[in-house]
């Protein structure tokens, strides 16, 4: 099998179970942009990390693979396979290495401006493309049916990915930026 198929060279390309629809539909949009998120994600695996963190990463990826399949799934012409359901545990899992990463952190008494060390910054654009998958996946909702798991997933993730950029940033000896206000 050849890696490219032509069939959409005019601009169309298909979705499990057969439906065409346009490369610049909002489904194709949420999951490509989950795509590019996890994308920067296996650019922060590349730099050196602790091992817990770099198996949550991973952990991070295949769930990120298993919300594409659920958004490039047209339900209306097949059931969702078990792959493609992202499970409670996941958003628990989140909270609790959210939990874990915080409890080693000082207090926040400002906004922090991304920054302060190469993997803290490159946490802050996972931060930043997470948001977005977000803002495309409620885009989504007002035309398709998205699962609520989904929704608590990422708005969880950015959160991780703020949390781990300050982790970073202090375990890479480097210092947090603040906002100044401008009087």
């Amino acid at each position: 099998m050849k890696l490219y198929t032509k069939t959409g060279d005019t601009g169309q390309t298909g979705l499990i179970g057969g439906t065409r629809v346009p490369k610049n539909d909002i489904r194709i949009e949420a999951y490509g942009t989950v795509d590019e998120l996890n994308s920067f994600i296996g650019m922060l695996t590349t730099y050196p990390i602790d091992d817990e963190t770099l198996e949550f990463l991973r952990s991070i990826q295949n769930n990120l693979f298993i919300v594409g399949s659920y958004l490039a799934t047209d339900t209306s012409k097949v059931s969702l396979q078990e792959a493609s359901i992202l499970k409670n545990e996941s958003i628990e899992k989140m909270e609790q290495e959210i939990d874990r990463i915080d409890a080693k952190l000082p207090t926040i008494n400002s906004f922090i401006l991304p920054g302060g060390s190469l993997t803290g910054a490159l946490s802050h654009v996972c931060r930043t493309i997470t948001r977005r998958v977000e803002r495309r996946l409620f885009d989504l909702t007002e035309v398709h049916s998205v699962d609520n798991q989904i929704l608590i997933y990422f708005n969880r993730l950015s959160d991780y990915f703020f949390a781990l950029s300050r982790y970073f940033t202090l375990e890479n000896g480097g210092k947090e930026i603040y906002w100044k206000r401008h009087d």
